[in-house]
């Protein structure tokens, strides 16, 4: 996981919610962290990890706070913590 991945994940984590990532960004660290990503229909992507799934919104611009809270629970429910990928 290189820095810039580093720091999406701590963007991901962060108090308060970042309205600021990029979607592009968001998936290259998910797929460093070793995650699955596909396409599913209605503008959808499936993301699994470590058996646990989720699936969120595809944007073309900023993710919303909605969606990084929805994948901030499901990293912490995969046991992955900004705490273990220093900057």
């Amino acid at each position: 996981m290189n820095h810039r991945h580093r720091k999406v994940l701590h963007a991901i984590f962060a108090h308060p919610i970042s309205a600021n990532i990029d979607m592009k960004e968001l998936e290259h660290a998910l797929e460093a962290l070793g995650a699955e990503i596909e396409s599913k229909s209605g503008n959808r992507l499936g993301i699994s990890l470590g058996g646990h799934k989720v699936a969120v919104q595809h944007v073309n611009h900023s993710v919303p706070k909605e969606e990084i809270i929805q994948i901030r629970k499901f990293l912490e429910t995969c046991g992955v913590a900004a705490a273990d990928y220093p900057l």
